[in-house]
């Protein structure tokens, strides 16, 4: 479904990317796990057009994407859910919803879309006239999943969509995660909370300094010793 091949992706002459590839499968949830700084975020960016690559290639059903404005990669069917919700403060809720569905025309396959969005996040609909910027941290991450949803997104892109929320939260943003996932949508997922992200995983990358160190499923990954030592916070046997 979507292929980076040997992509580098530079900031004022130092590297954030070094040479990366990866694939992600059509109905696959593929996560991408390492520190701040390794470069996840970078990736995708990278796929939605938000930076431009050094060198290298993306392609998205066999069509480069380098070539597409983030405008129209969004109208092909990949949609990103950005780091900090980024929600319209000053708009409502509902008002918030509808601007993910920017790109379509048919106000009845919208609608029900809403409908679906609601049936997921009754939150939402119960607050559809509240100011987006008064919700909790909690409530502004399902509004920024369901804004995502609202453009009908064939690849779902999640950048750290558990940061800052309390461990009760986090539970159900990632029950959400797999009820989306049931749903048909592909979901690219980066995560600081390991364990979490590679046990709804199928597929793992492990990033570090702009590299792909490993990769491998989501169980292999979890009994990794050097991913427990590093990322899960258990120390390794001697």
């Amino acid at each position: 479904m979507l292929k980076i091949d040997n992509l580098v992706v530079s900031y004022g002459g130092i590297e954030a990317l070094k040479g990366i590839s990866l694939e992600v499968e059509s109905g696959k949830i593929v996560t991408l796990v390492g520190a701040n700084g390794a470069g996840k975020s970078t990736t995708l960016r990278s796929i939605v057009g938000l930076v431009r690559p050094k060198s290298g290639a993306i392609s998205y059903k066999g069509k480069n994407l380098l070539s597409e404005k983030t405008q129209d990669i969004v109208r092909n069917g990949i949609t990103l859910v950005p780091e900090g919700r980024r929600v319209f403060p000053n708009l409502t809720v509902l008002e918030n919803l509808k601007i993910g569905a920017f790109s379509r025309t048919n106000t009845k396959d919208i609608s029900k879309d809403l409908d679906w969005i609601h049936s997921m996040f009754p939150i939402l609909k119960d607050r559809s006239w509240q100011l987006a910027g008064t919700l909790s941290g909690g409530e502004q991450q399902m509004l920024a999943v369901g804004r995502a949803l609202m453009s009908r997104p064939k690849l779902l892109m999640m950048d750290e969509p558990s940061l800052g929320l309390a461990p009760l939260i986090v539970k159900e943003i990632f029950e959400i995660i797999k009820e989306i996932h049931r749903q048909g949508v592909t979901i690219l997922l980066i995560e600081q909370n390991a364990n979490a992200a590679l046990h709804i995983a199928d597929i793992g990358y492990v990033m570090e300094t702009g590299q792909i160190t490993l990769k491998g499923s989501g169980k292999e990954l979890l009994d990794n010793e050097d991913v427990k030592s590093a990322y899960l916070g258990k120390k390794t046997k001697k």
